[in-house]
């Protein structure tokens, strides 16, 4: 499994000097975040860096308002309470389209309106929007599914979904999925399990699928044989969050806290708890393994508060480990990825409960509340699709 960058606020700099880093990579671009300028520029800078790009058009809420992102030519004008017309979507994806050929995009990502129902009139707006496309481009189509929380736990309507797959096969699938009560990490086990079944549903049909606005507990798709997960700096591009898309909505940069990522344990935690566990000896149980330039630093001055270490470092610290732990878990069997990703999260758990015993916690970044319901999660994954997977899962990782 891949991870791909998430585009949010502030993300130019960070992806140049990542994809320097890593040699190349994939970037989701965020139309809300980057002026049609800013869009080629940052294109072009990427794919001199051996980058690939995608930008989501985020028509997840047709009548959001934020300036930036309706300021784009292919955002349409005219939606009403009764939807907009054909004539009217393919209009708003040949502009899109369009954008997409300027900026040298690898594929396009056909629009999806958030569900807060799998009804009849979904699944019409997004056949329509998928035909529009194929009328005007020959280019793949990855079709963005956005889904509310309440749609993510109901098995019926994940059914629904995967129904609508089968009968219109496409190049690939972007998932949007809503956290329950749009908590950063899920404690729901119905939520999970779904989510994978989401996932497996896709790829057993030949389709790509990405997994948009993840964080580290999206690491698990890689269980599903999910191809890559997007994650990006603040937490806005780390769980979906629709009000982001509103004019209202304040951007984190104005809150910011720095927080630290300790990948073994797959919890965040402020500079301030680093210091109390570095004072009551379980420091090196929160140094990130392996250790990088982009971190080293913390744990080397006299206490984490006073290394200097900023938002710019703690970004690039967390990207560069997800994508260590994202390839870590590309095992040659469905039965060897789901160990190791079993034998991290058994780890993960001892080492929390130790920290947890010091009173060094990641508030709401902290695993261990997920734990169990990402336990029961993996375990309705090998009951319910495990010999399928195990049958199948050369032909689904070869098709990444």
């Amino acid at each position: 499994m891949e991870l791909y960058l998430q585009f949010g606020y502030g993300m130019m700099g960070l992806s140049r000097d990542l994809f320097d880093e890593w040699g190349g990579g994939t970037a989701i671009l965020s139309p809300r975040d980057l002026n049609p300028k800013q869009l080629v520029q940052i294109s072009r800078e990427l794919q001199d860096r051996n980058g690939r790009i995608l930008i989501d058009p985020q028509f997840y809420l047709p009548r959001a308002d934020h300036h930036r992102l309706i300021s784009h030519a292919y955002w349409p004008k005219d939606y009403d309470t009764q939807g907009f017309s054909d004539n009217n979507k393919e209009i708003m994806m040949s502009s899109l389209i369009e954008t997409n050929n300027k900026c040298g995009a690898a594929y396009l990502i056909i629009p999806g309106e958030r569900a807060e129902n799998v009804d009849d009139i979904w699944i019409e707006s997004q056949n329509s929007l998928r035909l529009a496309a194929k009328n005007l481009t020959d280019m793949p189509a990855i079709i963005t599914i956005c889904l509310s929380s309440n749609v993510v736990k109901s098995n019926e309507q994940i059914s629904k979904i995967i129904e609508m797959a089968e009968l219109n096969p496409v190049y690939g699938y972007y998932l949007v999925l809503e956290h329950p009560n749009y908590n950063y990490l899920v404690d729901d086990p119905q939520w999970l399990a779904n989510s994978l079944d989401l996932v497996i549903g896709l790829r057993k049909l030949g389709s790509h699928v990405i997994v948009g606005y993840s964080n580290q507990q999206q690491l698990i798709m890689a269980c599903a044989g999910a191809t890559a997960i997007a994650s990006g700096n603040w937490m806005n591009v780390r769980s979906f969050f629709p009000e982001k898309f509103r004019s209202q909505y304040e951007d984190e940069v104005k809150r910011r806290t720095t927080w630290y990522y300790c990948p073994q344990v797959f919890s965040e935690y402020t500079l301030a708890f680093l210091d109390i566990g570095s004072r009551l000896g379980v420091g090196d149980k929160l140094r990130a393994i392996p250790s990088s330039r982009f971190s080293d630093v913390v744990f080397s001055a006299p206490q984490p508060s006073a290394s200097g270490w900023a938002d710019a470092e703690s970004f690039r610290h967390y990207l560069y480990h997800l994508e260590i732990q994202a390839k870590e878990l590309a095992g040659s069997s469905f039965r060897s990825t789901l160990n190791i990703y079993n034998k991290m999260l058994s780890e993960a758990e001892l080492i929390l409960n130790e920290l947890h015993e010091k009173g060094v916690k990641g508030q709401t970044r902290d695993f261990l509340s997920s734990v169990d319901a990402t336990r029961a999660a993996l375990i309705f994954l090998d009951s319910i699709h495990g010999p399928v997977l195990e049958r199948r899962w050369g032909e689904l990782i070869s098709n990444q």
